[in-house]
């Protein structure tokens, strides 16, 4: 079985690496952008489409508020850049915002954040994949029409993808990273010139359409809860951001300042693209709608539920490049394949705070130790499945999971910011140095200001989100609290419970007698050899038992026992009701009443079977009393195994497989070296 599923494994992820080659795995900056920058980087293909949805509710005259929305999409950018390059040189370890809310505000706010964050890394597979789902769509039908198990399959190929190990899946990102980052700036750039020096008029697929408002002339209160809750859809373009900081420990050294230096590159080329697809789409006159079939109207008239509504990057580069050029093409295909690949930050950034999380007790250790490929492959299929689930219950529609989305990631900018405020705080009580304390101080003030300004986002999202679906993400964040805090007290309660007491103990105390039993059911080959083990141990008593079912097997069990001479006493316990472990787990308790300090233990023969359709058919009984014995306390359980002839031969036939050698697998040397064969011709 284990050759079995190693074959396929190895083929899927490659062969395992040991734990020394650890270091080859880290990333130099221009692999690291890709890996921990691309859902921030491609964030900008949805989140301008985000922001004029919203605005379509007052109509197309709320348009013109879209370039303030972005001017302060891009300060909140530059703010948490800016401070989280505070972050990564303060705490380089890899803990990012979990490590700085824990260390400076304690567990709980350690433990919200976490929740957060993995709520959000969920969010972001599903998000990124649902939406490279519709872009793609957009250029091939069949796609959109089975989203939902594209989206799937796309999920599939994407965790196997990362079990091949960081730096291989950093490498197979890396191109279409760029090629998309490329093409988005050429057709900003191309835009620019044709509209500013050319003069030409670009018009994009809808500029002709008409947007019917939900709520006409909106004004006051309404206005500016309008305005707040685009803003919120906006700030999409920042998730991602913390990744970096959580991934620091994957960068080649310098650690810090490579990761820094990454997230300065990163938030550059977001703002910039974010910025130049919100100002081409004013002038190109795109037009979106939340609900498209109805508040479109093309001549007057709705355009239907069978329109499909294009992104705005999508009509963007119609206007710009040409509806089925080579450009546009070409930045469809990078979008899609992009947004598909964004979602490799939570494959990153997920798997790791699962592992620290797991160090610190709060989810099952098997999350902390990494797999073949040194990569933590029970978080990355974790983090699939998750992804998948809410894909599928979302109907891998973009639009209704991102308003779920950036809740977990504010509450993690906010508390992360509001940790390094104290951090700083903390050690300006002990820093003499002016030089530092001035450092410090700038420091402090940059991560103020951007607890302020994160907070109060995270105010407006969920004063605008909440209803919209964000509570959904608050009910994520309290279920993975409310886990992890019971996993935590779980492993607290068994360590108390098993650490060792410092003077003598029942458990160190050596038994008085040990009672060994052997479990029959007929004299055979298994039976013998296991009462031959069972005499080896020497213990106080031995005895051997078996449970009546068959009035007449039993007289044959019996009968054959004298026979033989076998000199251990045979004890046969009645079953009424045909029943083989309760008489035995009543016999062993009445066993340990009578004598609490004795040490039991039970020896079951059992076949080892070479197919693995063989094992329905034996050891069944065993299975089912051992499961049962191993809650009675002073029992031991051994196994005497007995191999039928079907293991030797799948022990055969794993031996010649591990001397097989493909064909031009074995090097033999020049030719003119081999040894010549004799001539025996006369």
């Amino acid at each position: 079985m284990s050759k079995l599923t190693d074959v396929p494994k190895r083929i899927l992820i490659g062969r395992a690496l040991r734990s020394d080659r650890l270091g080859e795995t880290l990333l130099p900056k221009r692999i690291a952008l890709p890996v921990f920058a691309s859902d921030p980087l491609s964030s900008v293909a949805y989140a301008p489409g985000e922001v004029l949805l919203v605005l379509s509710i007052a109509g197309v005259s709320a348009y013109h508020f879209s370039p303030w929305i972005a001017v302060a999409v891009v300060v909140l950018m530059f703010t948490v850049v800016a401070s989280y390059r505070q972050n990564v040189h303060a705490y380089p370890s890899g803990g990012g915002d979990y490590e700085v809310a824990n260390t400076n505000l304690g567990p709980k706010a350690g433990l919200t954040v976490a929740s957060a964050l993995l709520v959000d890394y969920v969010l972001t597979v599903a998000v990124s994949i649902s939406s490279g789902v519709e872009n793609l769509g957009s250029a091939i039908h069949f796609v959109v029409e089975h989203k939902v198990m594209c989206a799937i399959g796309i999920i599939v190929l994407l965790t196997l993808m990362n079990l091949r190990g960081v730096k291989e899946s950093g490498k197979l990102f890396a191109i279409p990273t760029y090629v998309f980052v490329a093409g988005v700036f050429i057709m900003i750039a191309w835009g620019a010139y044709r509209g500013i020096v050319v003069g030409d008029t670009m018009h994009a697929p809808t500029s002709d359409f008409e947007i019917k408002p939900e709520h006409q002339g909106l004004a006051g209160f309404a206005l500016v809860f309008l305005l707040l809750r685009a803003f919120s859809s906006g700030c999409a373009a920042l998730t991602g951001v913390e990744a970096i900081s959580n991934g620091v420990p994957a960068f080649r050294k310098p650690k810090s300042k490579n990761a820094a230096t990454t997230l300065a590159l990163m938030g550059g080329l977001a703002v910039t693209m974010f910025c130049g697809i919100i100002g081409l789409a004013m002038a190109t006159d795109v037009k979106m709608a939340e609900n498209p079939a109805k508040d479109l109207l093309h001549n007057g008239v709705a355009v239907g539920a069978e329109y499909v509504q294009d992104p705005v990057i999508s009509q963007v580069a119609a206007a710009v490049f040409g509806d089925g050029t080579f450009f546009f093409v070409l930045l469809a295909a990078a979008t899609a394949l992009v947004l598909f690949l964004a979602a490799n930050t939570a494959y990153n950034g997920f798997p790791l705070l699962g592992s620290i999380l797991a160090q610190d007790r709060y989810l099952p250790r098997q999350l902390h130790t990494r797999g073949d490929r040194l990569a933590f492959s029970n978080g990355i299929v974790l983090l699939a499945g998750a992804a998948i689930l809410l894909v599928w219950i979302y109907e891998a529609d973009s639009t209704r999971l991102i308003q779920l989305y950036i809740v977990g990631v504010f509450v993690s900018f906010t508390l992360s910011q509001i940790g390094m405020v104290r951090h700083w705080n903390r050690h300006l009580r002990t820093e003499r140095d002016p030089v530092a304390r001035r450092r410090m101080i700038r420091s402090r003030a940059i991560n103020t200001f951007g607890a302020f300004f994160t907070g109060l986002v995270l105010v407006v999202v969920l004063a605008t989100k909440f209803t919209h679906g964000a509570w959904v993400a608050l009910l994520g964040m309290v279920i993975f609290y409310g886990t992890m805090t019971a996993i935590r007290k779980h492993y607290d309660r068994v360590s108390e419970e098993i650490a060792a007491d410092e003077g003598p103990s029942d458990d160190s105390v050596r038994p008085s007698r040990v009672h060994s039993i052997v479990l029959v059911s007929k004299v055979h080959k298994p039976t013998l050899r296991a009462l031959a083990f069972a005499k080896l141990t020497r213990s106080d008593r031995l005895e051997a038992l078996s449970v009546s079912v068959d009035p007449a097997e039993t007289k044959a069990l019996k009968d054959e026992w004298e026979r033989r001479g076998i000199n251990v006493p045979l004890k046969i316990l009645d079953s009424p009701y045909r029943e083989i472990t309760r008489p035995i787990i009543d016999y062993v308790k009445g066993l340990r009443r009578e004598s609490p300090r004795d040490a039991i233990s039970i020896y079951i023969p059992e076949y080892v079977v070479g197919h693995w359709y063989e094992h329905f058919l034996h050891n069944q009984s065993a299975l089912r009393l051992k499961g049962r014995l191993l809650f009675t306390p002073g029992v031991m359980v051994t196994s005497v195994p007995y191999q039928l002839q079907s293991s030797e031969l799948a022990k055969e036939r794993a031996k010649k497989r591990q001397e097989w050698n493909a064909p031009g697998a074995v090097r033999r040397g020049p030719v003119d070296r081999r040894p010549k064969e004799p001539n025996n011709k006369r």
